[in-house]
Parts: structure tokens; sequence; C-alpha cells
């Protein structure tokens, strides 16, 4: 036979796990719709940063260079690079024609003449890093895919981002006009878009 006290402590134990089974119950839907609600925020943080990237990226500066076929595009309008220019196995250009014989280190000075920058490339065949033509979507599935970014992980894609070649799309050298943002604006947006998540468009 339990004994009063003993039944007391049980009533007051099973009260106690009663109130917070009830709690649970009732906190649950109001703790999962705070969840869903931060979540959905964050998203769309996450997505409004990727269009900033994306405007940089389907700029002419980044997108001349960032295409399916085997030649490179040139000036504000994306037509054919000129001289049937190729891209060649390491984005260097063709045996018969390196990207180094007009490219060097550094711009030139006359109006729309040869760019130049440290290592100027296209990205390599096989992994050509292509958006020309794709959607903002797709452009942000790619970047976020090791076989076509370069083997990259989402963090690599910061320091890229800070090489000399890409650096030079804010200094193109006369008669190109520059990215939307800044480079500084750029990777806080790159930034800002893998810290919430990396979300992608539709």
């Amino acid at each position: 036979m339990i004994q009063p006290c003993r039944l007391s402590v049980l009533i007051c134990v099973c009260d106690v796990i009663l109130a917070l089974l009830l709690g649970v119950i009732f906190c649950l839907p109001f703790a999962l719709a705070t969840s869903q609600k931060n979540s959905a925020g964050k998203d769309a943080q996450s997505l409004q940063a990727f269009r900033a990237v994306a405007s940089v990226l389907t700029s002419p500066r980044c997108l001349n260079c960032h295409v399916p076929g085997d030649g490179p595009l040139q000036g504000d309008d994306n037509h054919p690079h000129a001289m049937n220019v190729k891209r060649g196995i390491d984005g260097k250009g063709s045996a018969a024609l390196r990207c180094r014989a007009c490219h060097q280190t550094e711009n030139t000075n006359i109006l729309h003449g040869p760019p130049g920058a440290a290592d100027w490339q296209l990205p390599p065949s096989d992994t050509p890093m292509a958006w020309k033509g794709l959607s903002t979507g797709e452009i942000c599935r790619n970047l976020k895919d090791p076989a076509k970014n370069g083997n990259r992980s989402l963090q690599d894609l910061i320091p890229h981002m800070d090489t000399s070649l890409v650096r030079w799309a804010w200094n193109p050298g006369p008669g190109r006009t520059l990215p939307p943002l800044s480079h500084d604006e750029f990777v806080d947006k790159l930034k800002e878009w893998i810290e919430t998540g990396a979300a992608c468009p539709e």
C-alpha cells in the first residue's frame, strides 16, 4: 500500500510531467512557425545577396570569358573575339595563338587596346565555368557545383574573387564599363550569400 506522503510525491511528479507534455504540445507549433519564419527570412536574404552577385557575374567584364563555346567574347556588346581566338585546353589559348601574345600583365593605355592582368586566361576546357545564356538560378547552381566551378568549395570562391585576373574587372582599361558593384561590395555579397545558406533562385 502506498503511503500518503509517497502518493503525494507521485501525484506531484505526474502533474509536472503532464505540465511539461502540455507545454511541448502547445508550444511546439509556435516554435516550428518561428523556425520556419526565420528560415524563410534567411533564404530571402540569401537570394537577394546572390542576385547582387549575379549582377557582376553577368556583366561584360565577367561574361566575355565565361562562355560555353571555345572562343571568348569581347566588348560591352559581347561580340566574338577578333582573330578567331580559341580557349585551348588550359584556357590560355591555342598552340598557334597564346593569350600572352597580346595580353600582358597590365592594360595598354590605348582606347579599347588589349587589356592585361597576371595569368590572363579563360577557364580551362575541362571546367569552363560557363554561364552565358543561363538563368540566375542556373548560374547559382553551377557556381555551387565543384564539377563546374573549378573544383572549389563555397569558401574557396572567396579568395578566388581576390585574384589579379578577377580584380581586373574593376580596372579594365580605357573604353570598358565597370561591373555594377564595387569589388568590396561584390565580395561582401558573396560572403553574405554563403553565410545565409547559399540559396539559389528557381
